[in-house]
């Protein structure tokens, strides 16, 4: 059996990362306006909620591709000094 399918959804590990920084900062934006609308009250309806979620999640996905090189190599400059 080949991976013929796996070859055509691999990316390069770094926009791997930062899809899936993208994924957590949609779940979380989701999982905070579920919790103010079970606790106090709803501010937006659930498709503007989406909506917002997938904005969130694209700037978080992009703020990591960007930052991630960066706050690598300042770590690694950290661990020399």
């Amino acid at each position: 059996m080949t991976d013929a399918p796996l070859e055509l959804v691999a990316f390069e590990p770094r926009a791997m990362s930062a899809l899936l920084w993208g994924a957590v900062g949609c779940l979380s934006f989701l999982v905070c306006v579920q919790a103010y609308a079970l606790f106090v009250e709803s501010l937006v309806t659930i498709t503007q909620a989406l909506a917002l979620a997938v904005l969130v999640g694209l700037v978080v996905a992009g703020g990591a591709y960007v930052l991630e090189p960066r706050l690598a190599a300042w770590a690694a400059n950290r661990t020399m000094e």
